[in-house]
């Protein structure tokens, strides 16, 4: 099992391999949901959540899943609600996407 510190390292990761904020923009995690099989992270521009300023925030940039288990990260949707979506991945029933999971031991996406 995975500690706190380490699912967050994996998470800085997995927003660096996606190029979030490209090279100009600083990305930050600004909220964590705590479940006991992992942690929820979600993030925007740092300018934004310091400023407010809608002109500087993201777009697209849906929570996603750190597994405490295995440190999987399961990718979530901005186009549904989370509390649904955790239902789905509760009952093994997210829809398949070709990005849906990224391992990091292997730096590699798949849709399981």
């Amino acid at each position: 099992m995975l500690t706190d510190k380490e699912m967050l390292t994996i998470a800085q990761r997995f927003l660096k391999k996606l190029g979030e904020g490209g090279e100009d923009i600083e990305v930050i995690i600004d909220k964590i949901i705590k479940k006991p099989y992992g942690n929820i992270y979600s993030y925007d521009a740092k300018e934004y959540l310091l400023t407010g300023n809608f002109n500087k925030s993201l777009v697209g940039n849906g929570p996603f899943l750190v597994e405490k288990k295995a440190g999987r990260v399961v990718t979530f949707s901005t186009s549904s609600n989370l509390k649904d979506q955790l239902i789905a991945y509760e009952n093994n029933s997210l829809p398949l996407c070709l990005k849906g999971y990224w391992y990091p031991d292997e730096d590699r996406f798949d849709y399981k």
